[in-house]
């Protein structure tokens, strides 16, 4: 079993057998989450064919199972379904345990501001590296419509995304070469300001921000609208 596949069940062992949990009862959100998640895998999946087809980033074969779909080891796949699925099972749980746990709407709204005036400046400042370019350029649009569409997520999300980072830097770091010889997948320097924290480049936190935050907003949308359905 290859290493990245390792650390996928790893991080999704917890997360789904506590789906269960008599309170927090995360299956019967499944029929929203899921397909939330599958749309955020399949924009996510096209960035990481074509940012993979022009030698923006790589994958190790001694790392994974050796079986490539358009250019993608399996093991990438499954990362877009396991990482937001255990992220989101986090946050629930947090929301579920801490419901005050969350800005208030005034700070939503200048935090939100503030982060999407930096994510535009970052993305004029530094367009000639095109991973740094097309994170804060993609951050601040899932963002907006994160705000205008799920608010009340947006509001948890800010507050709990801090806690978010630490299984974060944990397994982008492994998965990065935290502890390990080689990583299991790199980036092109060219493509990266080269800032690392561990072996993690600096862009990662706000990828990940952005590939945590779509299923979420999306999965509220889905919940609101079938509510809605139900009652009108």
């Amino acid at each position: 079993m290859s290493l990245y596949l390792l650390v996928l069940l790893f991080s999704l062992a917890g997360p789904l057998a506590l789906s269960f949990e008599k309170n927090l009862r995360l299956y019967k959100r499944w029929k929203y989450l899921l397909p939330a998640i599958l749309i955020t895998m399949f924009i996510f999946v096209i960035w990481d064919i074509i940012f993979t087809d022009m030698g923006y980033w790589f994958f190790n074969p001694i790392y994974n199972s050796g079986i490539y779909i358009n250019k993608l080891p399996l093991e990438e796949y499954l990362f877009f379904i396991v990482i937001p699925y255990a992220c989101a099972f986090s946050f629930y749980a947090v929301q579920f345990h801490f419901p005050r746990f969350k800005l208030n709407e005034q700070w939503t709204k200048f935090v939100t501001f503030l982060i999407v005036v930096v994510s535009v400046m970052m993305s004029v400042l530094y367009k000639d590296f095109i991973y740094t370019f097309v994170v804060f350029l993609v951050l601040p649009v899932i963002l907006l419509m994160s705000y205008y569409f799920a608010g009340e997520v947006v509001q948890y999300y800010l507050a709990i995304y801090p806690i978010l980072l630490i299984p974060f830097f944990i397994i982008n770091g492994i998965l990065t070469g935290t502890g390990i010889e080689q990583a299991v997948f790199d980036y092109n320097p060219e493509a990266i300001l080269g800032i690392r924290i561990l072996s993690i480049p600096i862009e990662d936190m706000f990828y990940n921000f952005s590939l945590l935050l779509l299923p979420l907003a999306l999965t509220h949308m889905f919940e609101t609208g079938f509510k809605k359905t139900r009652t009108a």
